[in-house]
């Protein structure tokens, strides 16, 4: 059956590219609801922004929604996928500012939150979208498919010049609370040569060495260092999950990615949805049910970091 959570939910941190404070209620909806930002510092006019893929105004260090109105929520990427992997498919999310918190960077913050306060069931059943047939998208710059298969799975590649994060690759089944324990703690990631370059834009105000993993050549500044070897390819993959969470329903496909990022991921959705007959919606069943993320976690499963 669908779910959300069982009562409100607020954290509060910094927005990572405007640096200003955000605080973030994540509140139960009703079954069908799906998941919907509300912007409460705006008193006037229509401050409800759907979390679907074409809401999305693409950019290429975040994910933004925008309704009708133009009011806009950005950086939703980590809750998003924290609401995906812990399988919450209904959710208000008030914020009082463009951005939602960075908080540590990753989404384990969220996902902590969420499973210490549980889940509710509600009396409708889950339908996701079933892939049927691959559909694909290239740039210059890299590819991202989707492809059948019975449940959510995930390859992804990424390829840069640091040393320190060089080339990686991971595939991953996200069943079963895989991305709770796989992906969740993993942080965003970047180049000191891309922070200075940010900071001289206004970006990434609200950046540190504390919510990013921060790289230079061969060299992890941020203390402590990382938290796994391949912590930038696992960050890829969560963001990855995030953006496809704004399908609006449980995806089951293949999703890979080549050098992708958050606008290729959204213009996959776009092309998905621009052929009726690469996909359908099914009714899931106990024995799909266990084939999605979110399913049988428990709070112990978190990574000691979050």
């Amino acid at each position: 059956m669908q779910t959300t959570v069982r009562a409100p939910i607020t954290l509060d941190g910094v927005g990572l590219h405007s640096g200003r404070p955000a605080r973030l209620t994540i509140r139960p909806a009703v079954a069908d609801h799906g998941v919907w930002f509300k912007r409460t510092d705006i008193r006037l006019g229509d401050t409800l922004v759907p979390a679907i893929w074409d809401s999305v105004e693409r950019s290429p260090l975040c994910t933004r929604i925008v309704n009708a109105a133009g009011v806009a929520v950005q950086t939703i990427e980590h809750v998003m996928a924290a609401l995906a992997g812990c399988g919450v498919h209904n959710a208000l999310i008030e914020i009082d500012g463009p951005e939602v918190p960075i908080l540590d960077g990753s989404a384990a913050p969220f996902v902590r939150a969420i499973l210490d306060r549980g889940l509710r069931r509600l009396p409708e059943p889950v339908r996701a979208l079933e892939v049927l047939a691959p559909v694909e998208i290239r740039t210059a710059k890299g590819w991202a498919r989707l492809s059948p298969a019975r449940g959510l799975s995930m390859r992804f590649h990424i390829d840069f010049d640091d040393a320190a994060i060089g080339t990686q690759e991971k595939t991953l089944d996200l069943s079963n609370g895989t991305f709770v324990r796989e992906l969740s703690d993993s942080r965003t990631f970047c180049r000191q040569a891309d922070v200075d370059a940010m900071h001289a834009q206004g970006l990434a105000l609200g950046g540190t060495l504390e919510n990013a993993v921060v790289v230079e050549g061969d060299r992890v500044l941020s203390p402590g260092g990382l938290r796994h070897a391949d912590e930038a390819v696992r960050h890829k993959m969560l963001d990855a999950l995030g953006d496809l969470a704004l399908a609006g329903k449980p995806l089951l496909g293949h999703y890979e990615g080549f050098r992708a990022g958050h606008s290729m991921t959204n213009l996959l959705l776009h092309e998905l949805f621009r052929n009726p007959d690469a996909f359908r919606m099914v009714e899931i069943d106990e024995d799909t049910r266990a084939r999605l993320p979110g399913v049988n976690i428990q709070p112990q499963e978190i990574p000691a970091v979050a």
